[in-house]
């Protein structure tokens, strides 16, 4: 059949066309085919040794350093800056930094996708962590983002008020005075056994509700519901084990803000490449 070039209305109704079909297997996708949350596995501590082990192979296989250090090194660089030229900001940095945290699990998306296409032998490039943005899995994963980057904004916002309480209203000084105040003030130790407090039920939130989420969402034709309620049932069945994983994460990610949050770049990918091999040894495939 010969083509023939079309008119501006044909081109533009072709679009929509395939505009809406990409919107509709994006939104079917937030209910999945699978109507039931699976059975999960118990997890065990060298479940967990093993998850870091692989993750620190996929690490070395894939280069993720690299991707990441173009992703995250210039939003590194950019907040940094701001601090830096504006003093009152100083109080935010600590939370800046534990706010990665609770993005973690969306800058890993990629990652996941990595290590599921390593597992099986397949050619695995940066490409592939682009791959989870297709129709069937970029509804779900968004509507996870969004809800992680509200639980990340209101982690801001109350880590401003307990400022305000503790230390504020005024900004600090300088950093070193700052430093000083947090160390020697009895205002400034509870700013620090508030703020530990609050991140840590944020943090034990986001872990309980995405710890399988987002590798579930890439690897089987499962609704966001379905991956958050299979999650929270790992959680609840491990407990303990997942509580250490949850303690894992947040010491290695300590150590990842040294020098300047740098250390991200190595942990990050780390971590994120070992959340699959959790996922794969708590949950079966449907």
């Amino acid at each position: 059949m010969v083509k023939t070039i079309g008119n501006p209305l044909s081109w533009a109704a072709q679009g929509l066309s395939g505009a809406g079909h990409a919107v509709g297997d994006a939104t079917s996708a937030l209910g999945g085919e699978i109507t039931q949350p699976p059975e999960v596995r118990t997890l065990t501590q060298d479940d967990l040794r093993i998850a870091l082990r692989k993750g620190y192979e996929d690490f070395k296989r894939f280069r993720s350093d690299v991707m990441f250090l173009m992703i995250i090194y210039p939003i590194i660089g950019v907040c940094l800056s701001v601090i830096a030229f504006h003093q009152a900001l100083l109080p935010m940095l600590f939370p800046l930094g534990a706010g990665f945290l609770l993005l973690g699990p969306i800058a890993a998306v990629g990652l996941y996708e990595m290590s599921r296409r390593g597992e099986r032998d397949d050619a695995v490039g940066w490409g592939a962590a682009l791959a989870v943005l297709k129709a069937r899995n970029v509804g779900p994963i968004l509507v996870m983002a969004v809800y992680l980057l509200g639980l990340f904004l209101l982690w801001i916002l109350a880590a401003m008020q307990i400022y305000q309480w503790t230390l504020g209203p005024q900004p600090p000084e300088s950093l070193g005075q700052f430093v000083l105040d947090v160390a020697t003030t009895g205002a400034g130790w509870m700013m620090v056994i508030l703020g530990m407090s609050v991140g840590a039920a944020f943090a034990a939130l986001v872990l309980a509700i995405s710890l399988t989420t987002l590798p579930m969402l890439i690897d089987q034709r499962v609704g966001l519901v379905i991956a958050v309620v299979t999650s929270l049932k790992v959680a609840r069945k491990n407990p303990v084990t997942v509580a250490t994983w949850g303690f894992i994460v947040a010491m290695l990610m300590l150590l990842g803000t040294l020098p300047f949050f740098l250390g991200l770049i190595i942990v990050l990918p780390i971590l994120g490449h070992a959340t699959w091999y959790i996922y794969r040894a708590a949950v079966p495939r449907g």
